[in-house]
């Protein structure tokens, strides 16, 4: 039970208080005074298009300004000119530099915003139920046993990561974005579809919400009998971890998460770790044993990303130590073909081996991590290796996870591509792969829709 004083835990570091910088004013800060003029220019224009979003404690402990611009986590959270593309970005330069009028400025940003694939992966048009004929706001429902929820109240964040694959949720484009203010009618959902055992509760990042908005989103799930598992995406974890330690309702939050395990539902908090530094200071640390003394499983998971966390070395260091304090490695991803991917993408086959060396530098209590893997399309791609097919050259891929249940865990084969960073760019080795990259949609898979009490099945 979390019943611990949160104030017999402050330390000069435990006791910032949130304070959040955009591009509005983070031009008042010390900090801004010490970038090169040519770095000021591009956080400025870059941020007219992606998100730009940091707080005080990412500044003050996770950044190492001496390092800037290779710093990690400088990267991971000032936009970088490589961002958006030549053309992108001398489409957008003019603007700042003329300071032209906020409507222009958003109406050329909106423009190249819809050329960078904001929803891929199919989450507009193959993911979205519906309950009577009518679509679920703020619901997707991709594999047959996870439902994933976008409360309205969740759809920021403590700080925002440059090659988050959800960056159009942040923009301001109304009809680029996943939001819910009913969670009554995802429980009628999931009420319907007893092969919904997991809820995802993700955003932006629910763990912005107050305790007490997210308590009325508990009080729904925990009524669906046949929901087994409540995940919690967040990263706030590592980008403000005070949330679970000196906020005023940190002890309230964590309480619901004891009435989640209480119901006999497992917590899963699904941790978005990027590197190594994430967990070093010590309200970190604190964070995860509060956590999991409320009956939390924190699962690690991040994409590998040029310029951030590319390095096996780095990757082993962040799992060891999440295993140390009893954090569970889970994922690997391939970073998402949206937004900024041109700038943090890297080889599959690079991918792979640094996620194969990383895996030989753990002990097997850390092995339970998974990866690298696609979020692509048809489901989550696991890059299991390298081979020789038949005299040819080719990548050993499997479905961990799929809109067709029947291709998981099935061994396929692709052409070796030393250039592909993504799995569109993959062609299947041999006829008998063709389809697990084009097969007909699943006749009982996911997409299903609630209507006057019966289920019926659309393909989607």
């Amino acid at each position: 039970m979390v019943r611990k004083n949160a104030s017999t835990l402050l330390t000069d570091e435990t006791a910032t208080k949130f304070q959040v910088f955009t591009r509005a004013n983070i031009t008042k800060t010390p900090e801004w005074e010490r970038l090169p003029e040519e770095i000021r220019e591009s956080v400025m224009t870059v941020s007219t298009v992606l998100p730009f979003r940091v707080n005080r404690y990412v500044m003050d402990e996770l950044i190492d300004w001496n390092n800037v611009p290779a710093d990690p986590m400088f990267q991971l959270t000032f936009p970088q000119r490589g961002m958006l593309s030549e053309e992108h970005y001398e489409r957008m330069l003019p603007l700042v530099r003329g300071d032209a009028p906020k409507a222009e400025i958003d109406e050329a940003a909106n423009q190249i915003r819809l050329e960078l694939n904001p929803h891929p992966a199919g989450q507009l048009t193959h993911n979205v139920p519906t309950v009577d004929g009518e679509e679920i706001p703020g619901v997707q429902h991709k594999y047959r046993e996870t439902a994933l929820f976008f409360p309205s109240s969740g759809q920021t964040c403590h700080a925002y990561c440059t090659f988050c694959f959800r960056w159009a949720q942040f923009v301001g484009m109304n009809d680029l974005k996943f939001a819910s203010r009913e969670a009554s009618q995802m429980r009628r959902y999931l009420e319907a579809h007893p092969e919904i055992t997991d809820v995802l509760i993700t955003g932006g990042d629910p763990m912005v919400m107050k305790a007490k908005v997210f308590a009325a989103i508990v009080d729904e799930i925990i009524k669906v009998e046949t929901v087994r598992t409540v995940r919690i995406g967040t990263k706030s974890v590592a980008y403000w971890p005070h949330r679970f330690v000196t906020d005023a309702d940190a002890d309230e939050m964590l309480q619901q998460f004891e009435r989640i395990a209480e119901a006999g539902k497992h917590v899963a908090i699904m941790g978005h770790y990027n590197h190594p530094v994430e967990l070093s200071t010590d309200i970190a640390e604190e964070a995860v044993r509060r956590i999991r003394s409320a009956g939390g499983n924190i699962r690690m998971q991040s994409p590998i990303i040029r310029h951030i966390n590319d390095d096996p070395r780095a990757w082993a260091q962040l799992w060891r130590r999440g295993t140390q304090l009893g954090c569970i490695p889970y994922y690997m991803f391939v970073e998402r073909d949206t937004g900024a991917q041109r700038y943090f993408e890297l080889p599959l086959v690079r991918a792979w081996e640094i996620f194969r060396e990383a895996y030989q530098r753990l002990p097997g209590t850390a092995r339970t991590v998974r990866g690298p893997s696609m979020s692509c399309f048809p489901g989550k791609c696991h890059i299991l290796g390298v081979t020789e097919v038949g005299g040819q050259k080719a990548f050993i891929l499997e479905y961990l996870q799929a809109r067709d249940p029947s291709l998981v865990r099935q061994p396929f084969f692709a052409k070796y591509d030393e250039t592909a960073t993504w799995y569109d760019d993959l062609k299947p080795l041999t006829e008998r792969d063709a389809k697990f990259f084009s097969y007909p949609e699943p006749a009982g898979g996911v997409g299903l829709t609630v209507d006057r009490e019966e289920v019926s099945v659309e393909s989607n």
